[in-house]
């Protein structure tokens, strides 16, 4: 079992993310674009550089979704493997 609060830094997490997720994919968008002038970059960069680290997609981790566990999430259901096994062999596992 996870603790508590890890879990609910990563759901603050995932709400921020969805928060600036438009805001990222424009300034991305700008940046990637080979039109773009290299001051429209330089700006687009400083932007997202200025944004809260929690507010990328890469920070968000993977967790089962019945205990928090960071490690050994199994497929679409987010169930821990072991947890997944277990259910599984009882009969009840999640519809994939």
């Amino acid at each position: 079992m996870a603790k508590i609060s890890k879990v609910v830094k990563n759901n603050r997490r995932k709400a921020m993310v969805a928060n600036y997720a438009e805001r990222r994919r424009a300034l991305k968008k700008v940046i990637n674009d080979p039109k773009s002038s290299p001051e429209q970059v330089d700006e687009a960069v400083l932007k997202l550089q200025k944004m809260p680290r929690d507010a990328s997609p890469v920070r968000v981790r993977n967790r089962c979704s019945q205990t928090g566990r960071p490690r050994g999430s199994c497929g679409n259901s987010a169930s821990r493997a072991s947890r997944f096994a277990t259910l599984h062999v009882r009969d009840r596992s999640p519809a994939l």
